[in-house]
């Protein structure tokens, strides 16, 4: 996409990158609130089950919302709502295990050499893979939570005494990421001070769950039902992730254009969409093209872009009916690559919008997902 066309449209949403910091506070404290009277709910009420069950959803869904606004946290200016960044890892990232620091990663999605390729975390070539691949992507939720909660309670405190082996927690085990193979790098400004202070509160987290246990506090079933609510919060974000790109790329680096035509936006206002894609993620696309904007501008933005853009504008290209739709296309792709007898070289891909194609075999990245 040449500097001309974003520019066209960076002049039509100019007014539309001021934060609001009275709605982050007011949409994440009620979100809280709602999440944990819902979980406490489900974990000490003596309550009929159903009412249970119903707890267990919102809980589910205000969690995810909660969870997701290390999403806004990553993209904020260092000096920029600090006090906002300190109550949700207090409030927040400690209590869920998941600290901030563990999605300053999310910078290399966003880096025009480095999407889609090794470099990216977020990204697998899922579309150019096969069916094990995508069955592989999910099994994630099933052990992540296990994995993450065996690190701050084991491997936090044994590496605070082997520092090879802290290195080596930090690039391999700190990052929020789906492809688990990804290695952080390590920069010489990190504030690893203030990561090993969010550690240490995330392991004496994950030691007062096991010790409330051990005491009779709570009852043992609590454990199963708090990985219960990790593995549907995981569900939910993997099916978010799923559709918010369309993974057709070999590992390859992409063109800006390419790069925003593997983006989705979802404007419907569905249930399910709304509840899947919260704080501005039904807007990826948009979001890649200009990642400063706040989450609340999203959608006035791209209704001012829809109006306003030429009709052979490439940003046009991302909308999608639905995250049903994205998914579908992946997994023909993903068909279609099963079908090797029916490939041949200048087939047409007719698949989906995204017109990202590369003449050469597939990459190391995309055999890792095959």
């Amino acid at each position: 996409m040449s500097q001309l066309t974003i520019k066209e449209a960076r002049v039509l949403v100019a007014d539309l990158f001021k934060l609001n910091p009275a709605i982050y506070w007011t949409d994440f404290l009620l979100s809280l609130t709602v999440a944990y009277g819902t979980s406490l709910v489900v974990l000490k009420a003596p309550v009929p089950l159903a009412v249970k069950f119903f707890c267990f959803a919102i809980s589910a869904v205000a969690l995810y919302r909660v969870s997701l606004f290390m999403h806004e946290i990553a993209h904020m200016p260092a000096g920029r709502m600090r006090g906002f960044k300190i109550a949700w890892n207090v409030l927040a990232g400690i209590p869920l295990m998941l600290p901030s620091f563990f999605y300053d990663t999310h910078r290399e999605h966003h880096n025009t050499r480095h999407y889609g390729t090794e470099e990216d975390g977020e990204y697998l070539p899922l579309a150019n893979g096969t069916w094990s691949g995508l069955v592989h992507y999910f099994a994630q939720v099933l052990y992540l939570p296990l994995l993450t909660f065996f690190r701050h309670l084991v491997i936090t405190p044994i590496s605070l005494v082997c520092p090879p082996l802290r290195k080596w927690v930090w690039e391999h085990w700190s990052s929020f990421v789906i492809d688990l193979s990804f290695k952080r790098q390590l920069r010489p400004n990190d504030p690893v001070g203030l990561w090993t202070v969010m550690e240490i509160a995330c392991h004496l987290r994950a030691v007062a769950l096991i010790g409330l246990i051990v005491i009779g506090f709570d009852p043992w079933y609590n454990a199963l039902i708090m990985y219960a609510l990790s593995v549907t919060i995981l569900t939910m974000n993997h099916f978010r992730t799923l559709a918010a790109h369309r993974y057709v790329s070999h590992g390859d680096a992409m063109s800006l254009e390419d790069q925003l035509l593997d983006s989705v936006d979802l404007p419907n206002r569905h249930w399910v969409t709304l509840a899947l894609c919260p704080v501005g993620l039904r807007f990826h696309a948009l979001h890649h093209l200009f990642p400063g904007m706040p989450y609340h501008n999203l959608e006035a933005a791209h209704h001012r872009l829809m109006q306003n853009l030429p009709a052979a504008h490439p940003y046009r290209q991302c909308v999608a009916s639905s995250m049903t739709q994205v998914i579908q296309e992946l997994l023909a792709h993903i068909r279609h690559n099963s079908q090797p007898a029916l490939l041949h070289v200048g087939a047409t891909n007719s698949l989906g919008p995204a017109r990202v194609e590369h003449s050469h075999g597939p990459s190391q990245r995309s055999q890792r997902v095959a």
